[in-house]
């Protein structure tokens, strides 16, 4: 059974401020639109509810859950909608207001209409919903579909294969580290190749190349919006935009003819805060491989690209493919998702993978690059998710920036060993899910423990 998650799939171009709150709802709607459609009964419809379970039941509101729902049943979409006709779709709802359903049959609308269930507990996932269409009776939905957000803006239906089958057979298939660094020993290729070569088979040469240059394109936009932003993110926090302030303090200090200091580090940490403060706002941003982590693969490559001599576009796909190789064993043989593993499954994710990434493209070995993903992922285990107010802002967006410099330092760490190692990448993810399965879940997305409360109380 191969690992393999496509670069366009596990890199998907959405909106914040989370993968699985904001962007699988969206996802889940916009599917249970067309599948009702399909099913015939769209005329028939005169109500549409929604109840948000779990996770998203608990921490919902502050991740516009309700708001995603609605933009999804719309037809809106998280690639290619924007952002503001996502952000108040619900929250701002007055009375008498109407959803056009998929764009085209108009119903009246409430907000009541969406229930938060956070005590119920779905047994798919820890992120369900249930959308239901109702004609004239009350009695029995016309239609009713349950799905989960299974982190990183993947959604399944309830009912549905928990890995349904590929489409597209893999020239290289995997599902273990070991194997895929034999298949590079085999046929002397890199890691980033072998990526590439399932790539191909599903996208074809051109495509994949289009792609990945879109991804990174939008990854570069959303770091030059977040180094350009200033003022309050939304929420009731209060919490300030820093990295535009950082940005400036920087250009500043770097224009000095005398400097006593490199200031490589502090730029990772700004281009990790830009991001997770967009995405934080709700703007546009990269699943990497998820929102609550989306800084991290972004500023280590930007860090690449600034301060690493011979850098280049070409470079930036290497980089990716690296990353995303690394990313599907996590997916297939862990998870991505903060309410299922803490945030270990997401941080620690996106660590590992620009760790190992950064490392292909700075030389490393195959083993080199594997040792450096074990690495970041080793001391992300036992991460909780405790998000206070239930906002993807503290300890987020500091805990991206911080992630960012342990991508790096493992990085460099790797390349100063020939790759021999104790433990296993493969051995750190099964530690990473066990780990997970044993985190109290409290400890998760639910805004339950830890900070989430703590930070309340003081």
């Amino acid at each position: 059974m191969t690992a393999y998650v496509s670069a366009l799939d596990l890199f998907s171009i959405g909106i914040g401020p989370s993968s699985s709150h904001t962007v699988g709802p969206m996802r889940a709607a916009l599917t249970f639109a067309d599948n009702l459609a399909a099913s015939g009964h769209l005329p028939e419809v005169r109500r549409i509810t929604c109840s948000l379970y779990g996770s998203l039941g608990a921490t919902g509101l502050g991740h516009g859950t309700p708001d995603a729902v609605l933009a999804g049943l719309a037809g809106f979409r998280p690639e290619s909608c924007d952002p503001d006709d996502v952000r108040f779709a619900w929250s701002k709802l007055q009375d008498g207001a109407t959803l056009r359903l998929r764009g085209t049959r108009e119903i009246p609308i409430s907000k009541s209409d969406v229930t938060f269930e956070p005590r119920t507990r779905l047994p798919g996932h820890p992120n369900a919903l249930t959308i239901r269409a109702w004609g004239e009776s009350d009695a029995q939905p016309l239609f009713e579909e349950t799905y989960y957000s299974i982190g990183g803006g993947f959604i399944r239906r309830d009912g549905d294969p928990i890995r349904p089958p590929a489409t597209v057979a893999q020239p290289l298939p995997y599902a273990s580290s070991n194997e895929l660094l034999t298949l590079c020993d085999t046929h002397d290729i890199g890691i980033c190749d072998v990526a590439r070569a399932n790539e191909e088979a599903i996208h074809g040469a051109e495509g994949l190349d289009a792609g990945l240059d879109a991804i990174w394109d939008a990854m570069h936009t959303c770091v030059e919006a977040g180094l350009a932003g200033d003022g309050t993110l939304p929420g009731g926090l209060g919490v300030k935009r820093r990295a535009a302030k950082v940005r400036m303090r920087l250009e500043e200090y770097d224009s000095l003819p005398l400097r006593d200091r490199d200031t490589s580090t502090e730029w990772l940490h700004a281009f990790a805060l830009a991001v997770n403060e967009e995405n934080a706002a709700g703007g546009r941003v990269v699943t990497a491989p998820t929102n609550g982590a989306a800084g991290i693969i972004p500023a280590v490559g930007h860090y690449y690209l600034k301060f690493v001599p011979g850098a280049d576009a070409e470079g930036i796909r290497r980089y990716l493919l690296t990353a995303v190789a690394i990313g599907s064993l996590v997916k297939a043989n862990a998870s991505i998702s903060g309410a299922e593993g803490g945030c270990q499954a997401e941080v620690g994710s996106a660590c590992a993978m620009a760790a190992g990434a950064l490392c292909a493209v700075l030389g490393g070995t195959t083993r080199q690059v594997e040792n450096a993903a074990e690495i970041a992922m080793e001391h992300h285990l036992g991460l909780t998710c405790d998000p206070v107010g239930g906002l993807v802002q503290v300890p987020c967006i500091e805990r991206n920036a911080i992630a960012s410099s342990t991508a790096v330092s493992a990085a460099r760490l790797a390349l100063h060993g020939d790759g021999t190692h104790l433990v296993s990448l493969d051995t750190v993810i099964e530690t990473m899910r066990q780990t997970g399965l044993d985190m109290m879940t409290k400890y998760k997305e639910t805004s339950e423990g830890g900070l989430a409360v703590n930070v309340i109380e003081c």
